[in-house]
């Protein structure tokens, strides 16, 4: 397959709802202006923040697709940390004034749109994506400056109609972690490098190729529901599932009803059943969102290979 690449024009930027759950829409220079950055508590040094994360991985872009259109950072947030300036200190909530009030997100999600280089599967235009996820909870704040900061970054595919995500092990890096600005935009230059679109591109199309009939899906339904409650010495060996019973139940909910990926009550070929999968995934909270999605696409590859090579499969016996 060779990817398609047009330039064209600038297109303009429309809110990319990727995920939902919990979080709500924020542009740059909002938080470069308004929000507040956390520091090392033993030392009152910044830590990397936000900004500087979605600028490391605008430089990245910058140097790998110069020349390319590269869209405005999508960015969503959630888990607001609130505070106020010590000169408000006693006033009711309700009387604060805004130059009082103080903010930071602790979660924070974005993407990088290259709108021009894409490919269609199935009908569907795809265009390349690249960005990040950042969790505080998961860096030590009561720490020194140096101290690691864990970052995840992402290079895939972003399904126009939809908005979802298709990303592999191949372009994710679960558990960066570093303690500049630097460090990490090396880390994202290096993802960039080693991402073959091609390669994840044909994977994908192969799903086109195999089919699920109704009384498969209903069985991998049941059995993914059962997953999460096995005993943990019962799932050695199973193709593990991250996905909650909420997410199940969008996954069922779809096969009837989701607008563009549906099996209509019977036959799904497994481009549509990953779409279902990677839809379902925005309902998660963002520190699970990408380990969700790619572990759909590890997910659904291995029933593609039980159902293509008659495998032994838990989730389809």
């Amino acid at each position: 397959m060779e990817l398609q690449i047009h330039s064209n024009g600038v297109q303009q930027q429309e809110e990319v709802r990727f995920i939902e759950s919990n979080t709500q829409p924020m542009n740059l220079q909002e938080i470069r202006q308004k929000h507040i950055i956390p520091v090392f508590v033993k030392d009152n040094t910044e830590i990397v923040s936000h900004t500087e994360f979605i600028e490391a991985t605008q430089e990245q872009i910058d140097i790998h697709y110069g020349g390319e259109i590269i869209s405005n950072p999508s960015i969503r947030m959630s888990h607001p940390i609130k505070g106020r300036i010590p000169e408000a200190r006693g006033k009711k909530a309700t009387e604060l004034e805004e130059h009082e009030k103080t903010i930071y997100y602790e979660r924070m999600a974005f993407l990088i749109e290259l709108p021009n280089i894409k490919e269609t599967i199935n009908g569907e235009s795809l265009s390349l994506v690249i960005g990040g996820i950042r969790a505080l909870n998961e860096t030590n704040l009561y720490s020194v400056k140096g101290s690691p900061e864990r970052f995840r970054i992402f290079i895939g595919f972003k399904v126009q109609v939809c908005t979802n995500l298709c990303i592999w092990t191949d372009g994710f890096s679960s558990d960066v972690k570093v303690s500049s600005k630097d460090e990490l935009a090396k880390q994202v230059g290096q993802m960039i490098e080693d991402f073959s679109a091609q390669k994840q591109l044909a994977s994908m199309e192969q799903l086109m190729n195999t089919v699920m009939s109704e009384s498969e899906f209903a069985q991998m339904i049941g059995r993914s529901r059962l997953y999460n409650y096995l005993p943990k010495g019962q799932k050695v060996g199973i193709q593990p599932l991250l996905l909650g019973d909420n997410q199940i139940s969008q996954i069922a909910k779809g096969y009837y009803g989701d607008e563009n990926f549906s099996g209509n009550g019977s036959s799904i070929n497994l481009w549509n059943l990953y779409n279902l999968f990677t839809d379902a995934v925005k309902s998660s909270y963002i520190d699970k969102f990408l380990d969700r999605n790619v572990n759909s696409f590890e997910f659904v590859k291995n029933i593609e290979s039980a159902l293509v090579n008659k495998q032994d499969n838990w989730f389809l016996s």
